[in-house]
């Protein structure tokens, strides 16, 4: 990425090379492969120097828009401090009715957003789900066959598998704020090698 610098000022963002004019004269697109660095600062244009501290996962926050500052003979992509997205739900109130912007279908209580906690137990109860689908047969079979028993390690399985799904959820509600919920989900390498994140991982069936 590269910037068009005029009276030190970015004038345009250069996201792959191409011909543009600079004052009187047009440039072909090559020039951003053939010149040399200083070449290309002479008549204005900057390669592009990112500066990502500021940049959060957006998954967890709301970055701001970026912005491409020129000092020092270096421009600069960089973005202002990030807003952390909602945790909790955000209801519907009373003032939303009294407003009249409440829903027909909605009561004052009701979700109106749903916040970072509700999406990820959701998940987690759709991965539960996912995982015990493949063995509900034996469930069924069970039920419908007298004299049949669910083998032990489907019986060990499904059980370990809610269990983590309980867990996890625990853990999801006990999270303060969206930098805690973002933790449970980041993995990092213990000694042993092996590569962890604190809200832990499902079960797998053992023959």
């Amino acid at each position: 990425m590269y910037a068009l610098v005029i009276d030190n000022t970015v004038n345009k963002i250069i996201t792959q090379p191409k011909s543009l004019v600079i004052g009187d004269v047009r440039y072909p697109a090559k020039i951003f492969q053939l010149w040399t660095k200083s070449e290309k600062e002479a008549i204005g244009i900057y390669e592009v120097v990112t500066d990502s501290s500021n940049f959060k996962d957006e998954e967890y926050y709301v970055n701001t828009n970026e912005s491409f500052t020129f000092a020092d003979g270096k421009v600069t992509r960089s973005w202002g401090t990030a807003t952390a997205k909602n945790v909790a739900d955000t209801l519907w109130t009373q003032a939303d009715s009294d407003n009249g912007d409440l829903p027909s279908d909605k009561e004052v209580g009701d979700v109106k957003i749903e916040g970072l906690k509700t999406q990820k137990k959701r998940n987690v109860k759709q991965q539960a789900e996912g995982l015990l689908a493949p063995t509900d047969w034996y469930i069924v079979k069970a039920t419908e066959v007298s004299d049949y028993s669910v083998p032990s390690n489907i019986t060990t399985f499904r059980s370990a598998v809610r269990t983590k799904s309980n867990e996890m959820e625990t853990a999801i509600n006990n999270a303060s704020d969206a930098a805690a919920l973002e933790t449970l989900y980041t993995y990092t390498e213990q000694e042993d090698g092996s590569v962890t994140r604190p809200l832990g991982q499902f079960p797998t069936l053992e023959d």
